[in-house]
């Protein structure tokens, strides 16, 4: 499944992450790379808990992009 995140860089430079369909998930690192890699655990273990909770799964993202001339 695919999820959206949002990353940005603190005052501080630490990358922070967020996933908006999965209130609450975020995550944080000091490069890309890590960032990445824990909102990518951060997400599996989201959804792990609601799956053992038999909360509803929320349904990947299906995005496109459109160029408008």
């Amino acid at each position: 499944m695919k999820y959206r995140i949002l990353i940005e860089e603190d005052e501080d430079g630490i990358f922070v992450a967020e996933c908006p369909s999965l209130p609450g998930c975020i995550s944080q690192g000091k490069t890309r790379e890590e960032v990445l890699a824990n909102i990518k655990d951060a997400i599996s273990g989201y959804l792990s808990s609601l799956k053992k909770h038999n909360e509803p799964i929320p349904p990947p993202i299906y995005e496109e992009i459109l160029e408008v001339n």
